[in-house]
């Protein structure tokens, strides 16, 4: 039986998993390797290869894989071996990156678990903070390795180095939001606007544009007007990505998504809240305003049972379908030439997912 493109691309990306996995020892090693003989620094060797494989291998590799997709789907499924190479380096720069996000997210947010396991801070203790500082370094130490004498080097220090600025600005954005350094809490700063600029900066830039745009930058497609399309394209996906996130926070299953969801309790600006707020009467608005952002179980509690009240699971459950459906009509639109099916793949990869 004849298959479609989308199963094709996604067999392929499958089958450079083993390979993306193999490697990552690899990398490990060529990161700590001189450290760990280094007398003075054996110590720091040793730590260094711990956080990294606590923290770097056992996520998903949504990231990481989409550098290898991107290199796959451009080439029709016949890139060189050195594409492959530089793919699989940047795609580990990416999810080295995505674990000096969690590590530092998961200390601001107070979390417990991440991946099913302690969040490293609950290992480590406060050092974890340093450990963000020497993880992304090993991010520039490969590059360095990878791309010496390349003719793309310093625009990989430059998109590296603008998603990581973006990212915390966002990671601010959040944090004003929820724990504000100069005023109170208040639920007026809960508006679709703020939730789209913290998704916009938090979330989207570094999920999916950056390692789309990794991987086009390696089959020489970088051209300014091209990527800007493509930004656009990916920022809406990583609204919609977030979203479901969000959702998962509240209504997931710890088991499956591997974490304890806290946005109630840290007071976040989530997509659930902001949705509350606007069919709210006046007496469940006060029941937000007294429960939400505080930590006792019944607070918790009666925050999701004003949710169920509003019908929050069907409100998601419709968003999540037109968005799909738009998103779909948004990429059908752009003529030949723009990579339509790999966003369609991206766009059905993590429709209905459940972690």
């Amino acid at each position: 039986m004849a298959t479609s493109p989308l199963e094709d691309l996604n067999k392929r990306i499958y089958s450079y998993k083993e390979k993306f996995d193999a490697h990552f020892k690899v990398i490990v090693n060529e990161l700590v390797e001189e450290e760990e003989s280094n007398k003075e620094l054996t110590e720091v060797g040793n730590w260094l290869r711990k956080a990294l494989e606590y923290n770097a291998f056992d996520g998903k590799k949504s990231r990481g894989m989409m550098v290898i997709g991107t290199v796959d789907f451009i080439r029709q499924g016949n890139p060189t071996e050195d594409e492959i190479m530089k793919a699989i380096c940047l795609g580990w720069c990416v999810e080295i990156l995505q674990a000096v996000f969690l590590i530092a997210d998961d200390i601001m947010d107070r979390s417990e678990l991440r991946r099913g396991r302690p969040c490293w801070y609950k290992k480590s203790g406060l050092i974890a903070i340093n450990d963000t500082y020497l993880l992304e370094q090993c991010i520039y130490k490969l590059i360095d390795k990878y791309f010496a004498g390349d003719a793309m080097l310093i625009d990989l220090y430059k998109s590296f180095h603008q998603v990581t600025y973006l990212t915390a600005m966002g990671q601010s954005l959040d944090m004003f939001a929820s724990e504000p350094p100069e005023s109170t809490f208040s639920l007026e700063l809960f508006t679709d606007e703020k939730y789209k600029s913290i998704v916009k900066y938090k979330t989207a830039y570094y999920s999916f544009y950056l390692p789309v745009s990794l991987g086009l930058r390696i089959v020489q497609m970088s051209d300014k007007n091209f990527l800007k399309e493509v930004e656009y394209v990916l920022m809406k996906l990583g609204e919609y990505f977030q979203i479901q996130d969000d959702y998962l926070d509240c209504y997931g299953d710890p088991k499956v998504i591997g974490k304890i969801g806290r946005d109630i309790e840290d007071g976040k600006c989530s997509w659930l809240v902001v949705q509350a707020l606007k069919i709210v009467n006046d007496e469940q608005r006060k029941t937000l305003e007294l429960n939400y952002g505080k930590e006792s179980k019944e607070c918790v509690n009666a925050i999701k049972e004003l949710y169920n009240q509003l019908e929050l699971k069907s409100m998601y459950e419709k968003y999540e379908r037109e968005s799909y459906e738009s998103l779909c009509t948004m990429i059908n639109a752009h003529p030949n030439g723009f990579p339509r099916e790999l966003f369609f793949f991206l766009v059905k990869k993590i429709y209905k997912r459940q972690k």
